[in-house]
């Protein structure tokens, strides 16, 4: 099947620049995602396609030699617009080695058609591929991803199929505006792969954006462990589960000792490091399966599965020796930081609520405050819970809370 090539480039070049055109605006004011690299490649596809669709009628080195350049630099754009978005340097010599190249070797082979395109399609398929190899690196995964290398891989191997052809087929009698099914494959795969290429990292951006969204919504900002919801949420899930397996589980309220101190001596922003401070010393000690949240303010919670109520108190005995050990630095002055612990755990009972856990958790740290700080607080062990016998509905307390 063939359609008319001309034709076929005007919908390319069409299509290009009102892809670009809708590129340009999504990313405006936005530069690090690359879409508007993306977008300044496609204008220069358009251009390149130009000159093709007004072979004949200008001169060659305007209709070969430049367009197959620009089309090479298209390539290239894209490769540039990956890099932005993956916020790696741009080598500029990588980007405009090819362009040049290709503009060379067309000169070159300017009255050889065959020769001409077997040697450019090559050497852009050769481009398609490299875009296809930065797509690899971390970050970039998701279906936007997937969409773009999908285009990109169909344009690489219909490039390198056009390549093929021309070495074996092509004869010196034959042009580029003819109808033949290989040009007709060759134009309609680049207005295709245009499409779905450009959707492509338009949804990688959002998937980026999505993902991002998601760990904002679930990460505390300052200290980069779990906010109050999603620490509450794990907490909630864990409950559930150890109600299920009847193994046991265990939470910890830790509080900076003296917060309000180090804040009116030493500035907020001291007390936003000594946050971190105490954040990392936790990621660092607790097991991978142990999630650890920013409760409000200097109140941190550890969600401990499959633990016993003896095991997490030597976990928090270590807890606060680690971070008395670990002073905050803050313009070369240590910042002393204790911590006090609450600790409560055991078996649960169908009826038990993550907020009872919080509950004993909370006054268990009381009590080691209470009792002269950097120090760890031990709750009734969870078997030891009753339920109210004035208030059925109510949730299960210890017996000293009530």
């Amino acid at each position: 099947m063939t359609a008319d090539v001309p034709t076929l480039l005007l919908m390319v070049i069409v299509s290009s620049v009102v892809m670009a055109a809708a590129l340009l605006v999504l990313g405006w004011g936005r530069r690090q995602d690359g879409l508007q690299l993306w977008a300044a490649a496609l204008l220069v596809s358009a251009v390149g396609y130009a000159l093709y669709l007004l072979r004949g009628r200008i001169p060659d080195a305007w209709s070969v030699v430049l367009a197959n350049a620009l089309l090479s630099a298209t390539l290239s754009g894209l490769l540039a617009a990956v890099h932005r978005f993956q916020d790696r340097p741009q080598r500029g010599a990588v980007l405009v080695v090819p362009p040049v190249a290709t503009a060379l070797l067309m000169a070159l082979f300017q009255d050889s058609f065959a020769l001409r395109v077997a040697v450019s399609a090559a050497l852009m398929a050769a481009q398609v591929l490299w875009v296809l190899h930065a797509l690899q690196a971390p970050g970039t995964a998701g279906r936007g991803a997937r969409l773009l290398r999908a285009g990109l891989a169909l344009e690489a191997a219909v490039l390198l199929l056009r390549s093929a052809w021309a070495a074996a087929f092509a004869g010196e009698g034959a042009t580029l505006l003819q109808s033949h099914a290989v040009h007709t494959l060759t134009f309609m795969t680049a207005f295709i792969a245009l499409l779905v290429t450009s959707m492509g990292f338009v949804f990688m951006g959002k998937d980026r954006a999505d993902g991002i969204n998601r760990r904002l919504a679930a990460q505390d900002e300052l200290t980069g462990v779990a906010n109050r919801r999603a620490i509450i949420a794990a907490l909630d899930r864990d409950v559930a589960r150890a109600q299920r397996t009847r193994e046991p589980m265990a939470l910890m309220m830790l509080d900076v000792d003296h917060f309000k101190q180090v804040n009116d001596r030493h500035g907020h922003l001291a007390g936003d490091a000594v946050l971190r401070t105490v954040a990392g010393v936790l990621r660092q000690r607790v097991r991978a399966q142990d999630i650890i949240g920013r409760y409000g303010g200097e109140e941190f919670l550890v969600v401990l599965p499959d633990t016993t109520q003896e095991g997490a108190h030597d976990l928090a005995l270590q807890l606060c020796e680690a971070v008395q050990a670990a002073p905050c630095q803050w313009d070369g002055v240590p910042i002393p930081v204790t911590v006090s612990i609450g600790v409560v755990g055991g078996r649960l009972a169908a009826s038990d609520h993550w907020d009872l856990l919080v509950h004993a958790a909370d006054s268990a740290l009381y009590r080691a405050k209470q009792g002269g700080r950097n120090r760890v607080g031990l709750a009734p062990g969870v078997e030891r819970v009753v339920r109210r016998a004035d208030a059925a509905d109510c949730p299960t307390t210890f017996p000293s809370l009530l």
